[in-house]
C-alpha cells in the first residue's frame, strides 16, 4: 500500500516537473521571437525617426511609421553676366542702336557689366528730368546726371536725354509768379499775360542751361514729354504748362534746345500710347502745326509701353508709317512688356508660368521683326530698364510680380531674349 502511494507520488512529480520544463521552453522561445522582431523593425526604421522630445526611444510602432517628406524648395541661381551670349547690340548694329534707361547706381558692379555686354545707348530714368536738374529756381543739380554722361563716354555709348519739359516731376517753383501764388489760380487778364511771360523764360532759361552743358555730348534729346490726353480739351493735356501758355511752351522748349545745341541735335516730341488711333491723330495734329510754324521738331519718341496682349504690332508701325511721312524720324523711347493686361489688376506670384514667358517672347520675336523690316523710318529702341530686378512695373499700376524684359532678375536671358537676338532658333545653345 505504501508502495504504491509512493509510485502514486513519484508519477505526479514527474508531470508536474515534464509540464514546468515545456512551459520554460515555450516563454522562452516567445521572448527570443519578440526581440528579434523588435529589432528587425528597429533597423528598418528612418534614422532619426525613433526619438522623442525628451531624447528617448519612442514605442516600436512609432519607429516603423513613414516620415513625411521635407520639400526643400530649389535655390535660385546667383546673379550674373553671361558673357558667352551674343550682346543685342552688336545684333543690331546694322539696323539701329539699342538703349535702356537705368539710375546712377547701375554704373557699377554686375548691372554695369550686363550695359556694356548689351546697349549702347542710356537713358536716365530719372536724374534728367526737370525736378532733378533743378529743383529750385537757379538751383541746378549736375553730379548724377554728369556720373551718367562720364559712364556712357567711358564705355563709347551714347546718351539720350529724358526730358526737358514733363508735366510731372517738375519744380513747383515754375508755376509760381513773383509773389510765389500759383498763377493757374490768377483771373486778371493782365497778369495772366505776365505770369505766361515769366513760365516762357524760365522754361527758356532751363532749356539752354542744360543743352549747352551737354551739347557735346549729348545728341538725342526728348523736348516735351506726354503733351496730348484726348480726354482733356482740345485733346492736350491739361498740365499747368498748357494752362497758363497755351502750347507756346511746345514752341519755346524746341526753338531753345535748337538754338542751344546746334543743328546737330535731334529734338523729339515724346509720348505713350501713340497707337491708339485718338491720341496718334491729335500728335500728329499737333506736329503738323508746329512744322507749319517752323518749329524745329526732328521726330517723335514712342514709348511703347505694352504688355502680352495688345496693342498689336501693326498699329504701333502703322503710328511710325505716319509720322515718317512728314519726313521724321521715330524712335521707341521707353518699351517694356508687362505681363498683364492693362486692366488684370492679379499677381501671379513669383512664380511666373512658363506659358507666360513663351508667349512673352512670341510677341517680343514679332515686335522686332517688325522693327527690322522698317529699320529705314525707325532710329533706335531703348528699354525702360534691363532686367526685371528694376523695373517701374512692380510697383504700378500695384505692387506686384512683373518680368517686362528679355533679363529675368538674376541678369541672365531669359526666351523673349533669345526670340529678339535669334528668331530663327539656330544660335541658341
Amino acid at each position: 500500500m505504501i508502495r504504491k502511494g509512493n509510485k502514486l507520488i513519484y508519477s505526479i512529480i514527474a508531470a508536474v516537473t515534464l509540464i514546468a520544463v515545456v512551459a520554460v521552453l515555450i516563454f522562452n522561445k516567445h521572448q527570443a521571437e519578440t526581440v528579434n522582431e523588435a529589432a528587425v523593425l528597429q533597423k528598418e526604421a528612418p534614422a532619426g525617426s525613433v526619438n522623442t522630445e525628451d531624447g528617448q526611444p519612442s514605442s516600436t510602432l512609432e519607429a516603423s511609421a513613414t516620415p513625411v517628406p521635407s520639400l526643400k524648395p530649389t535655390p535660385m541661381p546667383e546673379p550674373s553676366v553671361e558673357q558667352d551670349i551674343p550682346s543685342i547690340a552688336e545684333v543690331f548694329a546694322d539696323y539701329f542702336p539699342i538703349g535702356a534707361a537705368i539710375e546712377p547706381s547701375q554704373t557699377e558692379g554686375l548691372k554695369a557689366d550686363l550695359l556694356k555686354k548689351h546697349v549702347n545707348w542710356l537713358v536716365a530714368e530719372n536724374v534728367m528730368k526737370p525736378d532733378a536738374i533743378q529743383p529750385s529756381e537757379g538751383n541746378f543739380n549736375w553730379a548724377n546726371a554728369d556720373r551718367m554722361v562720364a559712364f556712357a563716354k567711358e564705355n563709347g555709348m551714347e546718351v539720350r536725354f529724358h526730358t526737358l519739359v514733363w508735366h510731372s516731376q517738375v519744380g513747383a517753383w515754375f508755376f509760381k509768379d513773383a509773389e510765389g501764388k500759383p498763377m493757374v489760380d490768377e483771373t486778371d487778364s493782365t497778369k495772366r499775360e505776365a505770369n505766361k511771360k515769366l513760365l516762357l523764360q524760365r522754361l527758356e532759361k532751363h532749356v539752354r542751361t542744360i543743352v549747352e552743358r551737354y551739347k557735346d555730348d549729348i545728341q538725342s534729346w526728348d523736348v516735351v514729354n506726354e503733351v496730348i490726353e484726348p480726354a482733356d480739351p482740345d485733346g492736350m493735356r491739361a498740365s499747368e504748362w498748357y494752362k497758363i501758355t497755351d502750347t507756346d511752351f511746345i514752341e519755346t522748349a524746341f526753338r531753345a534746345a535748337r538754338e542751344a545745341g546746334g543743328a546737330e541735335a535731334k529734338l523729339y516730341i515724346n509720348d505713350y500710347g501713340t497707337d491708339n488711333p485718338a491720341k496718334r491723330d491729335r500728335l500728329y495734329e499737333l506736329v503738323k502745326e508746329m512744322l507749319d510754324k517752323g518749329v524745329p521738331i526732328d521726330g517723335v519718341g514712342h514709348q511703347t509701353h505694352i504688355d502680352l496682349f495688345g496693342p498689336t504690332v501693326n498699329s504701333i508701325i502703322d503710328s511710325m508709317k505716319k509720322f515718317a511721312g512728314l519726313g521724321l524720324d521715330n524712335l521707341v523711347t521707353e518699351l517694356d512688356m508687362s505681363l498683364y493686361a492693362w486692366n488684370d489688376r492679379r499677381d501671379i506670384g513669383s512664380d511666373i508660368p512658363e506659358d507666360l514667358l513663351l508667349k512673352q517672347a512670341d510677341r517680343y520675336r514679332e515686335l522686332f521683326e517688325a522693327f527690322r523690316v522698317n529699320k529705314d523710318i525707325l532710329g533706335g529702341v531703348v528699354f525702360w530698364g534691363i532686367a526685371d530686378d528694376h523695373t517701374w512695373l512692380n510697383s504700378f499700376p500695384v505692387t506686384r510680380t512683373n518680368a517686362p524684359f528679355l533679363f529675368d532678375k538674376q541678369l541672365h536671358a531669359k526666351p523673349a531674349f533669345w526670340a529678339v537676338v535669334d528668331p530663327s532658333g539656330q544660335v541658341r545653345p
